[in-house]
């Protein structure tokens, strides 16, 4: 049986305090203590709280709204925006290098001007076409051609080439996606020791992208 307690029986052991028996100092720290403000409840992850302050359309001095500081790029615009993220410099410079010299038929040490992107973009290309060779041993010949006149440059081999077949995950040909498309690669297999060039699914493919005119016969 449950016996409740009779509330004349509470009244009589809990008396009120006598404020003025007590020092003015402790009696102001009484007097002081209020109830603390209820909290409003925070909102849920994921869902908004109607009672947060708006975001305004600027936050900078200079005006710009918050749209033209913070930004996200696409990965070709982003290759197109710092492209010396992937290619290195895009700044003409100075150094000495091993240049092929036509009146000698030999190398020769020299000093050169040049823009080390742009020679990286080229030596992706050169990359791809000597890696056939791992692929193809029948391979007896790497070319190299450059116009100048038409500002082309044109790099072949006599391997075997690229199938040209539809990729069922895909939904594209084989030359399209790996030449097409970003991070597709044939060096995904980290099981596999690697002897060829390439790694993380750009190399060539830039070229692609910063070259007004390119062709893959």
């Amino acid at each position: 049986m449950t016996t409740r307690p009779r509330t004349d029986t509470i009244h009589s052991c809990v008396s009120r305090p006598d404020l003025t028996s007590i020092p003015p100092s402790h009696t102001e720290r009484i007097q002081a203590k209020k109830a603390p403000a209820a909290k409003k409840p925070k909102a849920p992850l994921g869902e908004k709280d109607v009672n947060a302050a708006k975001p305004t359309s600027s936050s900078a001095s200079d005006g710009k709204a918050i749209e033209d500081i913070y930004q996200k790029k696409t990965q070709l615009e982003h290759i197109l925006l710092r492209p010396d993220t992937y290619v290195g410099s895009c700044e003409k410079t100075e150094e000495k290098a091993w240049v092929y010299c036509k009146e000698t038929n030999k190398l020769v040490q020299r000093q050169m001007s040049f823009v080390p992107g742009l020679y990286k973009i080229f030596d992706e290309i050169l990359v791809n076409a000597t890696d056939n060779k791992v692929r193809d041993p029948t391979m007896v010949t790497l070319r190299v051609d450059i116009d100048q006149e038409a500002g082309c440059i044109r790099v072949y081999n006599d391997g075997n080439g690229i199938p040209v077949e539809m990729h069922k995950e895909e939904g594209v040909y084989v030359p399209e996606l790996i030449f097409g498309h970003l991070l597709t690669s044939s060096n995904y297999n980290d099981a596999e020791k690697k002897v060829t060039g390439g790694r993380n699914g750009y190399g060539a493919k830039v070229s692609l992208f910063v070259f007004p005119y390119w062709q893959l016969d």
